[in-house]
């Protein structure tokens, strides 16, 4: 049943629900583009994997000290907001998401965020729901009641860049490798933006790997390590260094972060604001491939 990597199987999620096991919290990590008009959260409640509580990444974010979506919140509501889903820190905690086509979207930035917050006892479960459907297991509509917990977050800096650090980085002295997740038609700024106020573009001296490189779709699984590791090589990103992982707002760069655990490198950091704060904040000479008016 144990299991040595973030990642984790249906049958190995479905075993470990078999023996009713003890602290265990499943969470529905689901997250849609604004685009996609779908409602993750009344979907969660149509259907989800027995036990499951909703994790809203919307809700569970930082509204004050920022415009930008998705950012990670303080501390405190973090420990708040997970310890109503009753969670402590103990309690093994496993992601999935509902995504029509890929393996992963949305559960590793849970995954992230958990480990942000110095819970190492998390894993995301590939295929989301589904390949759980797919494999014709056990649904519910029932949302537990479940009694609150206190959690006590541990902040890991090493886990997160500001934009102060990437400007730095890309601009000054060079300190890590910044991948971009993105689709390479947004990375080159060949299709507009998902959100109609910025447009596509990139970081100058970033990587792209687009997060659907890192998948077998057709399998609905991560790829396995050796092809991940050629991957990376090939790009090419020293795993064996240090690693920054950006996108759109922050959700597909923790893919980077989630495929580089896999292959060992359990530090790779996310920029948090990634390319909705660059694109605001950024002079025009610190962009590139950005679509003129």
């Amino acid at each position: 049943m144990e299991n040595a990597g973030a990642v984790v199987s249906v049958e190995w999620l479905a075993d470990k629900l078999a023996s009713s096991p003890k602290n265990v919290r499943i969470l529905d990590g689901s997250w849609h583009l604004p685009y996609m008009n779908r409602k993750a959260k009344e979907e969660y409640a149509s259907e989800h994997i027995p036990g499951a509580l909703f994790f809203d990444i919307n809700e569970c974010a930082d509204h004050e000290a920022t415009n930008l979506t998705c950012m990670l919140p303080k501390a405190a509501n973090f420990e708040a907001y997970v310890g109503k889903l009753g969670i402590n820190n103990e309690t093994q905690v496993i992601v999935y998401d509902n995504n029509d086509q890929l393996p992963l979207f949305s559960a590793q930035r849970v995954w992230w965020t958990f480990r942000v917050f110095g819970h190492e006892n998390v894993f995301v479960m590939e295929g989301g729901l589904r390949k759980w459907k797919k494999l014709n297991k056990e649904l519910s509509s029932t949302v537990p009641q479940v009694a609150e917990e206190q959690f006590t977050a541990r902040y890991n800096p090493r886990l997160v860049k500001s934009f102060e650090e990437i400007e730095a980085n890309q601009f000054k002295e060079k300190m890590f490798t910044l991948v971009d997740a993105r689709p390479a038609n947004h990375f080159e700024g060949k299709a507009p933006n998902p959100r109609p106020d910025i447009k596509s573009g990139c970081i100058p001296g970033s990587l792209n790997l687009p997060l659907t490189d890192l998948m077998d779709i057709g399998q609905q699984t991560l790829k396995s390590k050796e092809e991940l590791l050629k991957i990376f090589k090939q790009l090419p990103v020293d795993l064996s260094g240090p690693v920054v992982g950006t996108c759109g707002s922050g959700i597909s760069a923790c893919m980077v972060a989630l495929a580089a655990y896999e292959c060992g490198n359990k530090d790779v950091a996310v920029y948090d604001g990634a390319w909705t704060e660059w694109y605001q904040r950024a002079k025009p000479d610190q962009m590139k491939n950005v679509p003129a008016d």
